[in-house]
C-alpha cells in the first residue's frame, strides 16, 4: 500500500483544486482497508476518493485520503440471456463501460463517459439519458469501517433514488465499497427516447441499433456539451434535476412555454437543471477563474487557478437566483468537502 504526506491533490480531483491531504494511503486490495482500519485511520478525520470526480474540496483537507484502487472484471455467471459480472470499484468507470460494450453486452451503454470511478455508481446511482444504473445493478461488497468485515448489500439494500442512495444518507462514511456486481443483456432492448440520441444516431448515419452505436452516440453527445476535465477542471453536472409539483410546473408553463419537462409520477415531474441556469442568464458566466461552462449551464468550472471556495460561492448565488426566478430549490450534486 502506497502513502504519501502533505501531498496536493490536484491530480485526484476533476476540478484540479490544488489543496492539501496530510497523508494520502492508495488502497489496492481487501487487505489493505482491513490493514488501515487496525490502524484506526478510520477512527480520525478521512475522506475516501475514487475518481474524484463528483467533489467539491473548498480547502485543504485536515486528514486522511484514502483512494480506492482496488481493480478486477470478472464473469461471475452466464447464459444465452445474461451475463453477470464484478468489478472492482477502483476502476475507471467509462472504460468499464466500454469493455461491456465491445462484448455487446447491453446495460450500461447510456451511461458511457460518465466520469469517475466503478465504486462511486452505485453511491451516487448514476444516470444519463433515460438509464440509471439500478437497472442492471445486482449487488456490491463493502468493508464496515468499523469491523473490518465484509457486508453484500443487493438492489433493495442499497435503497436507490434519484442520484441517491443509502451510502448517501444513513451509511454515509460507514462502508468503503470493494466490488459491484452487474447483469447484463446479451439481447438489450434500446433506450433512445431521451435527449438527442435518436437525432445523433441519425446524424452518424445509423440506421441499424446497437449497444456500440449508442454508446458512440452518447460519447459524441457528451463531448459536444461537457468539456473534458483534463482541459477545464469540472465535475460535470453540478446540480441535480429538480422534481417538482405538477400544479406548479403549469404555473410556469404559462409563463414560460418552452420549460421542459419529465413525468415522474401523477403528481410531480422533473425539470433540466440545465434549462433553468441557461435561462436565468448564466451560461458562459465567468468570475475570475471559475464559472459556468459556455456550452453547458449545468457544468461549473474552474478555468485554472479557481478554489473550492469560489465555485461553491458560485453556486450559491445560482441558487438563489433559481429560487428567486423559479420558485425552485436546487440541489447540488457534488459532494461538497
Amino acid at each position: 500500500m502506497k502513502t504519501s504526506q502533505n501531498i496536493s491533490l490536484r491530480a485526484y480531483n476533476t476540478f484540479g483544486f490544488n489543496v492539501k491531504a496530510n497523508e494520502v494511503f492508495h488502497i489496492e486490495s481487501i487487505r489493505d482497508v482491513q490493514e488501515l482500519i487496525q490502524k484506526g485511520v478510520f477512527k480520525t478525520n478521512h475522506l475516501i476518493l475514487g475518481g474524484g470526480s463528483n467533489v467539491l474540496l473548498r480547502d485543504d483537507f485536515d486528514g486522511a485520503v484514502i483512494l480506492n484502487r482496488i481493480q478486477g472484471f470478472e464473469i461471475l455467471d452466464e447464459d444465452d440471456n445474461t451475463v453477470r459480472i464484478r468489478v472492482g470499484a477502483g476502476e475507471n468507470w467509462h472504460q468499464t463501460v466500454l469493455r461491456t460494450v465491445e462484448k455487446g453486452w447491453g446495460g450500461l451503454e447510456n451511461l458511457s463517459l460518465i466520469p469517475g470511478s466503478v465504486g462511486a455508481a452505485p453511491m451516487q446511482n448514476i444516470g444519463a439519458y433515460g438509464v440509471e444504473i439500478k437497472s442492471c445493478f445486482v449487488q456490491l461488497q463493502a468493508i464496515d469501517l468499523d469491523t473490518g468485515e465484509i457486508k453484500t448489500f443487493n438492489n433493495e439494500e442499497c435503497e436507490f433514488g434519484y442520484r441517491e442512495s443509502i451510502f448517501k444518507r444513513r451509511a454515509k462514511g460507514k462502508y468503503i465499497i470493494v466490488n459491484v456486481d452487474f447483469e447484463l443483456q446479451k439481447q438489450p432492448a434500446f433506450h433512445t427516447e431521451y435527449g438527442a440520441i435518436r437525432s445523433q444516431l441519425e446524424e452518424m448515419g445509423i440506421d441499424e441499433l446497437s449497444v456500440k452505436a449508442i454508446s458512440d452516440a452518447v460519447i459524441a453527445i457528451r463531448q459536444s456539451k461537457l468539456p473534458d476535465p483534463n482541459e477545464i477542471g469540472n465535475s460535470g453536472s453540478f446540480f441535480k434535476n429538480p422534481v417538482i409539483p405538477k400544479t406548479q410546473f403549469d404555473q410556469l408553463k404559462t409563463r414560460y412555454p418552452d420549460l421542459p419537462a419529465y413525468p415522474v409520477d401523477n403528481d410531480s415531474v422533473k425539470v433540466p437543471a440545465g434549462w433553468l441556469i441557461d435561462r436565468a442568464g448564466w451560461k458562459g458566466f465567468r468570475e475570475g477563474d471559475v464559472g459556468v461552462h459556455k456550452n453547458q449551464a449545468l457544468v461549473l468550472v474552474n478555468y485554472g487557478s479557481g478554489t473550492g471556495t469560489e465555485v461553491y460561492e458560485l453556486s450559491n448565488k445560482i441558487i438563489e437566483n433559481i429560487r428567486s426566478t423559479y420558485g425552485i430549490e436546487l440541489e447540488r450534486e457534488v459532494n461538497v468537502i
